[in-house]
């Protein structure tokens, strides 16, 4: 069982869920023995569906689909225990690439970017936070990025990605702390997946260690295992796949 912190019959809610990290995020969930409901939102349906999980749509760039979606999931659910944000982009055609260097700066790929990265998972907070159940453990996670850290940041480079998740750092440090004072037993964290082998990461591999390039189901199986282990103490901060705590 990943998720023992659990009580039986929890219920999750994946934002992000067609995507690689996800899918795999939702099929571990639905594969738990004390999850009872598992929320999939997407903008398109899987293409395999499972019966165990709900599909909702939802659309980041939309916030009225936003709304709608935690109308669905009310519905079916008064109180939710997990909340995993996993959308992301990093890349898209000739139009969107990491740049190397300031002189390939544009502002159309900094708003999409941040579009998709930081303000997506803030809307998605805004609408869901209060679904959050009061009477025990849960939690909020966005998967950020080990990039989006300022202290970490040797090499320079990619900068609407960096900003992005920086940007989405401080929100769920933001977050974090009007939640604490409505929710004492809420956690709301970023995650660092490491590099996950998926259409997001696939051009920029070539110089990760294969024992250091996870599958989509390894990423999740180990990012379940840090959400069981966080407690309220935790909230606020930014946490990779191993459990180590990341600085901002």
């Amino acid at each position: 069982m990943l998720l023992p912190s659990l009580q039986p019959g929890a219920s999750a809610v994946v934002i992000g869920a067609t995507g690689g990290l996800g899918q795999a995020f939702v099929n571990r969930l639905a594969g738990e023995d004390n999850i009872g409901q598992v929320f999939a939102l997407s903008r398109h349906p899987p293409v395999e569906p499972r019966s165990a999980v709900t599909w909702v749509p939802i659309d980041l760039d939309a916030e009225g689909t936003i709304e709608a979606a935690v109308n669905t999931v009310r519905e079916a659910c008064s109180q939710i225990d997990l909340v995993i944000v996993a959308s992301g982009i990093l890349h898209g055609g000739t139009d969107l690439q990491p740049e190397k260097t300031w002189r390939t700066l544009n502002a159309a790929a900094f708003e999409r970017v941040f579009a998709v990265n930081t303000f997506g998972p803030a809307l998605v907070a805004k609408h869901f936070l209060p679904l959050l159940r009061r009477d025990r453990k849960a939690v909020f996670a966005a998967v950020s990025a080990r990039v989006g850290s300022i202290g970490d940041n040797q090499l320079g480079g990619w900068y609407a990605y960096r900003a992005s998740k920086a940007a989405l750092n401080m929100i769920i440090k933001t977050l974090s702390i009007e939640l604490a004072r409505r929710y004492p037993d809420a956690v709301c964290v970023g995650l660092h997946p490491g590099t996950v082998n998926t259409a997001l990461s696939k051009p920029f591999q070539s110089g990760v260690p294969p024992q250091r390039l996870f599958t989509p189901d390894d990423a999740a199986t180990h990012l379940l295992g840090v959400i069981d282990r966080l407690t309220p103490e935790d909230t606020g901060h930014l946490f990779a796949w191993d459990g180590q705590r990341i600085p901002f």
